[in-house]
């Protein structure tokens, strides 16, 4: 699955709404990531995942779906959650598993 440009890159988490920004950037600066081929991962606090995106039309637009696994505190964990970009700016929403979930903005650093 190729992904379009606008998603491709390296983004700077700079807001969740649920966890303040010294927790997004506990381990290391939080981020989202994704390639060309559609994998992609992300990091905050002390949640990393691997992700398996999508371009999906839900009707009020194309978005990038994504489902993703990884660790929580090292412990499994697993969930979806999707983005939309406009320009340097991407906003999106990740969902755990049976757990929280929270919206977020990412800037694009590369």
């Amino acid at each position: 699955m190729k992904i379009p440009k606008p998603y491709i890159g390296k983004w700077r988490i700079t807001h969740m709404d649920q966890w303040d920004q010294d927790f997004v950037d506990l381990v290391t600066t939080g981020h989202v990531t994704i390639q060309k081929d559609g994998t992609g991962g992300f990091q905050f606090g002390a949640v990393q995942g691997e992700m398996d995106c999508r371009i999906e039309d839900i009707g009020s637009g194309p978005l990038l779906g994504f489902t993703w696994d990884g660790s929580d505190e090292c412990d499994p964990a697993c969930g979806r959650g999707w983005v939309k970009v406009n320009g340097k700016q991407m906003e999106g929403h990740l969902f755990f598993h049976f757990g929280d979930d929270s919206g977020f903005t990412a800037k694009k650093v590369r």
